[in-house]
């Protein structure tokens, strides 16, 4: 059974950092891509980054995170992170894990989600 477990999420002053992690266990086919997409209220679940397990990051096409947010891994602890900085009130959202793998035994599963506050 696979299980996402994150952490890392809670309440921040504007300007301030957080740091996400999501540990992935149970894995027994590795791990393609990792990820994390952000919901804020009354809002679509949108990208925040995603990174391959060559370590190719990708992230959203907004201006919102360039700059600001960085995702990284550590394929040998199945753990993605999410390096957050100079938060911004717009920045509050739930915060979602994503891991995915293709083709043989492939799977698309969620984390239970961690929530982001950033105070004004």
């Amino acid at each position: 059974q696979v299980q996402l477990v994150e952490s890392g999420g809670g309440l921040v002053q504007a300007g301030g950092s957080l740091r996400l992690s999501c540990a992935a266990s149970g894995i027994i086919f590795s791990i393609n891509t990792m990820g994390w997409y952000r919901q804020a209220p009354g809002k679509q679940r949108e990208l925040v980054a995603t990174i391959t397990r060559e370590g190719v990051s990708n992230y959203s096409d907004s201006d919102s995170v360039k700059g600001r947010f960085t995702i990284s891994r550590d394929n040998a602890k199945n753990t993605v992170y999410l390096q957050m900085n100079s938060l911004k009130p717009e920045d509050t959202a739930v915060y979602y894990c994503n891991i995915r793998r293709w083709g043989y035994r492939g799977y698309d599963l969620w984390g239970q989600g961690t929530q982001v506050t950033v105070s004004s």
